[in-house]
């Protein structure tokens, strides 16, 4: 019996222990019918032995006859068998465990020993390990030496007259390992970890049974060396992911050329909520594959064809202790979104294990196959990974995009079985067919005013010129949508009383967007002229344009003197200087990182509504335009009817002077020639 009552079973034998379990099978089989294999149909040659023929013999004559050919076996065979000291007693008792556990039964004992603890460490030893292991806790960290002398201390002051014998120093760390666990860790994580594990209710742990339960996001830096969307420069890029811990389906990302910030993480939850569109070159394979929900009914609420990715509320995050996760940008978007925030323990790997293990899957199912990867060590970097770059930013989204939907959520999954069918085989498609099957899809697509809604807030006054001032620029001055509230304080009560609110996404600082009347407005910079388009520009670069600005002398009453600066600074109209192969390669990351940074804000951004119609003024036009058309066209019919048109009666004030004897006679007319030979010949 094992410890706990519970009987051994196979599984606890090593591979050379079964097979000698085995061989000692074929010996009391022998004994007890005459065949090593237990049965006459699977004789062998030369079966049965005249001693063991069960027709001539008996069984205690065959057990005699067993004992006495396995003791003529050399030692060294009868130990490994374990059969050194057989007797008659020994195959009874054998064949009666045989009998009750078939196979494991004939297993020696010494072969499957129980742990039997240190008999040298005594009940005052084991307090003294108990009280210094709490001493520990609450010191800084040291080491094994120096716990043994403290053991050593506390039994000579506490059992002073008992005489006492500590164990060995190796027995010692032995015992302290398979009590406490090795003890690498940082001395504030392992009190932590002690706090928690003293305080820790078997109904506190979290069951995740059901997509959007629980959904895990991490970063990390891209093993493999992408080249910028503009000066094609190798550049290094940060992959954020958001895992469904129940189906461990990858069900969005994010490729951001710099380290995350918190609008890139906003709008990776943004799209857990929203259906994935397919791409030009997706095939109908990789569409909306899950039962249930017919793919163009999902289509018709989405807009456009979806897909074979999973997309649904989430109702907790869990995320490490990263400066993302904790700003205040992000938490306010997580409640916007109505989902509970659950940091990860510090330095607790299993609160993000499934995570992890989907970066190392992406990295050794994908990652190593392309040039310019890097490795997760410089010792195990190639010769040179930047100049084997060959990817681009935009053609690393789409790969992995393409990789996830046709790849990741079709790929079985052998250690992530559900609890309902252990032993089956399933990928994260088909967990969320399950999962959908049961307790159906909420196909609920967010509005596209949620893009605003998860951007940062700033609450501002409006000025009755220049606007709204944001970020050390002037928004708005020529907005219609102000022109209600320029100068006016707006209805908010509160911390921000009489201030508006005003969204901002710093990836793109050419405009910000607030909310009027229900509807959302966008604010153009004032820097901008009208009718002209200027670079992206990031909230990093604002600083840089200021303080440009403040050496030059310029004083930035008005943001248009702004505008050289920043040409010059985004590399718009340059100096030679800053020629693109003349700038230095951070001068280049730089800006094909705004760039990129500049292009998933406007991808993000929702499309604009289509107008309402022309202006009253364009309709009186067009009207005026379609009433002179008629007419002319009833005067040209009015003229092809009559050939030759009457002539118009003599007016009124004609008939009186022809009949007026007072009146003189008109005098002629001179031509201009005339005039001219005139005055030519008159006298000077």
């Amino acid at each position: 019996m094992a410890d706990g009552g519970q009987v051994r079973r196979l599984e606890d034998l090593a591979e050379h222990d079964l097979a000698r379990a085995r061989i000692r099978q074929e010996h009391l089989l022998e004994v007890e019918t005459g065949y090593r294999s237990g049965s006459r149909f699977w004789a062998r040659p030369g079966e049965p032995r005249p001693v063991f023929d069960p027709a001539r013999t008996t069984l205690t004559e065959r057990r005699v006859a067993k004992v006495r050919e396995l003791r003529e076996l050399g030692m060294q065979e009868s130990k490994q068998l374990g059969l050194e000291s057989i007797s008659e007693r020994t195959l009874r008792r054998m064949a009666a465990q045989y009998a009750e556990h078939g196979l494991a039964g004939l297993a020696d004992g010494r072969w499957v020993r129980g742990v039997s603890g240190h008999s040298s460490v005594t009940p005052e030893v084991e307090e003294a390990i108990e009280a210094v292991h709490a001493e520990s806790l609450h010191r800084s960290r040291m080491s094994m030496r120096s716990k043994e002398r403290l053991i050593h201390q506390y039994v000579r002051e506490r059992f002073p007259d008992r005489g006492v014998r500590v164990p060995h120093y190796t027995t010692l760390i032995k015992v302290w390992r398979e009590w406490f666990g090795p003890g690498g860790g940082r001395q504030r994580y392992v009190r932590s970890a002690a706090a928690a594990a003293a305080t820790w209710q078997s109904d506190a742990t979290v069951h995740v049974s059901r997509p959007g339960q629980v959904v895990v996001l991490d970063t990390t830096p891209l093993p493999v060396k992408v080249l910028d969307d503009v000066f094609a420069e190798p550049i290094t890029v940060h992959l954020t992911i958001a895992l469904d811990a129940c189906t461990h389906s990858i069900v969005a990302f994010r490729l951001t050329p710099v380290a995350e910030s918190s609008v890139e993480v906003a709008m990776l939850l943004r799209d857990v909520l929203l259906p994935l569109p397919m791409r030009p070159d997706w095939g109908p394979e990789v569409e909306w594959p899950y039962p249930g929900v017919p793919a163009a009914l999902v289509a018709e609420m989405a807009g456009h064809p979806v897909a074979g990715l999973p997309f649904f509320a989430p109702e907790t995050v869990t995320s490490d202790h990263g400066a993302v996760y904790k700003s205040h940008h992000f938490v306010q978007a997580v409640a916007t979104l109505g989902i509970d925030l659950l940091p990860a323990r510090a330095m607790r790997p299993p609160d993000k294990a499934a995570c992890e293990r989907a970066f190392g899957g992406i990295q050794s199912l994908l990652l190593e196959l392309l040039l310019g990867y890097r490795g997760i060590d410089v010792a195990d970097r190639g010769v040179d990974p930047e100049g084997d770059a060959t990817w681009t930013l935009s053609d690393m989204e789409h790969l992995l995009a393409t990789w996830m939907v046709k790849v990741w959520q079709n790929r079985r999954l052998d250690q992530y079985a559900p609890a309902w069918d252990p032993g089956g085989q399933h990928s994260p498609n088909t967990l969320f067919a399950a999962a959908a099957a049961r307790d159906g899809i909420c196909l609920q697509v967010p509005p596209p005013e949620l893009y605003y809604e998860l951007l940062p807030v700033h609450f501002v006054q409006i000025d009755a010129r220049r606007g709204v001032k944001i970020g050390g620029l002037w928004y708005g001055a020529r907005s219609p949508a102000l022109e209600p509230h320029r100068g006016r304080r707006s209805g908010r009560g509160g911390r921000h009383a009489g201030k508006w609110a005003v969204h901002r996404d710093p990836r793109d600082c050419r405009q910000v967007f607030i909310e009027l009347d229900g509807s959302w407005h966008e604010l153009v910079w004032n820097g901008l002229p009208p009718g002209q388009e200027a670079p992206a520009f990031s909230d990093a670069r604002v600083g840089d344009v200021l303080r440009q600005a403040a050496r030059a002398g310029l004083k930035p009453r008005t943001d248009a003197e702004l505008l050289p600066v920043l040409l010059g600074l985004v590399a718009a109209k340059t100096p030679v200087d800053a020629w693109p192969t003349q700038m230095t390669r951070q001068q280049k990351s730089e800006r094909a990182r705004e760039l990129a940074r500049a292009r998933a804000a406007a991808l993000d951004r929702p499309a604009p509504p289509p107008p309402p119609g022309p202006p009253p003024e364009t309709s009186r036009a067009l009207h005026r335009q379609a009433t002179a058309a008629v007419e002319e066209d009833r005067r040209r019919r009015r003229m092809a009817a009559v050939p030759i048109p009457p002539t118009a009666p003599k007016l009124l004030a004609e008939s009186l002077r022809a009949k007026n004897l007072f009146l003189l006679p008109d005098e002629p007319q001179e031509t201009s020639r005339e005039a001219d030979t005139g005055r030519a010949g008159e006298p000077s």
